[in-house]
């Protein structure tokens, strides 16, 4: 089924407007969703009550309010809330230019597609190589649906992602969980980082990997289907988890798991030190006694005093 867009923008690069079609870059209808039923088995319907008198209120009857106080409310009209809606503009403006790695993922929210419009391929075609040439993406204000979004505009070789971010506000900052700076050894950094260079890969190719979780609820919805019974999966205990207390062991042991796979390439920069090595545990050291300087016929047997 070809892909259907959502809106019809414009992207203004300089003096140069781009005609280009909004498509949405996931979809929401792989997800899995159950109904609500009634006893009988047939769907429910969602009504609103009054907290107040506990009836019924139709939607034509609701109203639309802001609490500035508890349980006290100033009431919209409808033509007041559409008052406050910023005005829809199918403008696209973008603001500047940064480095393509520069806005935290963090601040990422939903994912759109944009392709070019009619006459939009030479100008949409000539922004994405300018991008993709100077590493850098392209910050941009859009109006969608009442409300400002800033938005990202990254370049791949398929074409422009249109990335809406949230603002400021809407992201919490991990400074206020003060996490604990705890010390870390030479001797453990360096396990961490032959683990990071087994498993390191180029790019994320997500049709290497599989929702498993997914897959195991098709399939008891398939065995429901057929008439079989769910049975409840044995919850994994405490003792059969594997957990590591100690943090050397834990890497040592995830190093020992991956030492099958194949050996990474070699690096141009300093690399961790070998395998063997760092999964050797240190040897005690033990005190020797000086040689003594007494003539060679001392017992063979005796120990030297510490």
């Amino acid at each position: 089924m070809p892909a259907r867009s959502i809106a019809s923008l414009s992207l203004s690069f300089g003096l140069v407007s781009i005609p280009v079609r909004l498509y949405s870059a996931t979809n929401a209808s792989e997800n899995i969703t159950f109904n609500l039923l009634g006893p009988h088995g047939s769907r429910v319907q969602q009504q609103y009550v009054s907290k107040a008198t506990g009836e019924v209120v139709e939607r034509a009857d609701m109203q639309k309010g802001y609490e500035f106080e508890k349980d006290r409310f100033v009431v919209f009209t409808k033509d007041e809330l559409k008052a406050l809606k910023e005005s829809p503009s199918h403008i696209v403006e973008i603001l500047a230019f940064l480095p393509d790695r520069s806005i935290d993922p963090v601040f990422y929210d939903k994912a759109y597609f944009i392709a070019p419009d009619k006459r939009g391929g030479k100008p949409y075609s000539l922004l994405k190589r300018a991008l993709l040439e100077s590493s850098r993406c392209s910050l941009a204000s859009w109006n969608w649906k009442g409300k400002t979004h800033m938005v990202q505009v990254r370049a791949t070789n398929d074409g422009l992602v249109f990335q809406q971010l949230l603002w400021g506000d809407a992201v919490r900052s991990l400074k206020d969980l003060n996490v604990e700076e705890a010390p870390v050894t030479d001797k453990e950094l360096q396990l961490a980082l032959k683990i990071i260079e087994q498993a390191e890969a180029d790019s994320y190719d997500p049709s290497q990997y599989e929702d498993k979780e997914k897959k195991r609820v098709l399939e008891a919805i398939d065995a429901k289907i057929a008439g079989k019974q769910i049975v409840t999966p044995q919850e994994e205990s405490a003792a059969d988890s594997g957990q590591v207390i100690d943090l050397m062991e834990a890497l040592r042991a995830s190093l020992a798991r991956n030492a099958k796979r194949s050996p990474s390439p070699p690096r141009a920069k300093t690399s961790p030190a070998p395998v063997q090595e760092l999964l050797a545990k240190p040897r005690k050291t033990v005190k020797r006694a000086e040689k003594a300087t007494e003539p060679a016929a001392a017992p063979a047997k005796t120990r030297a005093r510490r």
